[in-house]
């Protein structure tokens, strides 16, 4: 059986690396790649596909924004995606997105595998390795730390603030204007109870939402 799976990751090399991985172990399989949320868009819109695989870090409308989009256009097709970040927040925002699967990027290539597998079976997946941390960490969510609150947009926007971007930079990077941008800024600082930049940048240090 054929299967059309579409690779969307901002590094050409990377979907290149990707899709030889998984063309050796698929041998009908058919891929498409975006480079962006727009494309990728564009070619969930206009074609059908068995299997996403998302990187949840791109440049303009993040991964997860984009896995919301995907989802609202067909809420049953399997989305894998993939990240830098092993933190279990990370993980917890994906699957609440709709992610059906979340994998390290840094990840042995027999997970990689596993996880197209399970998920062109109709299952689901996540990496042990995460697993391990959201039942060591699940009490934690009774009393959810507040950026688990905030919407895939906003949570974006405060990873950029914490990481010293400034308003232009952010409102460039996601097509905004700046007044969109201040506004998310005003939203943040009041759902989370801070004044000042520096408040967030010690927050998302301490919960691991920046490197």
């Amino acid at each position: 059986m054929t299967r059309r799976i579409l690779l969307v990751d901002d590094h050409a090399i990377f979907r290149a690396g990707l899709r030889h991985l998984l063309a050796a172990e698929l041998k009908e399989a058919e891929f498409g790649e975006a480079g962006n949320a727009k494309e990728a868009v564009a070619l969930a819109s206009t074609q059908c596909w068995d299997l996403v695989i998302l990187d949840i870090d791109m440049p303009g409308r993040s991964g997860l924004e984009l896995l919301t989009d995907l989802k609202a256009m067909s809420p049953k097709l399997p989305v894998l995606l993939l990240s830098m970040h092993d933190e279990e927040e990370f993980a917890v925002r994906a699957l609440r997105s709709g992610a059906d699967g979340y994998l390290c990027k840094d990840g042995p290539m027999s997970e990689t595998l596993a996880a197209v597998h399970k998920l062109l079976d109709g299952g689901n997946y996540i990496s042990p390795r995460i697993a391990e941390q959201l039942a060591r960490g699940l009490g934690r969510y009774y009393n959810a730390p507040p950026h688990l609150e905030l919407s895939n947009r906003e949570f974006e926007v405060l990873r950029q603030l914490a990481a010293g971007k400034h308003l232009q930079e952010i409102a460039d990077a996601l097509g905004v204007s700046i007044k969109t941008i201040s506004t998310y800024r005003m939203r943040l600082m009041k759902k989370l109870g801070f004044n000042t930049n520096a408040d967030l940048v010690r927050y998302a240090i301490q919960h691991r939402l920046i490197t």
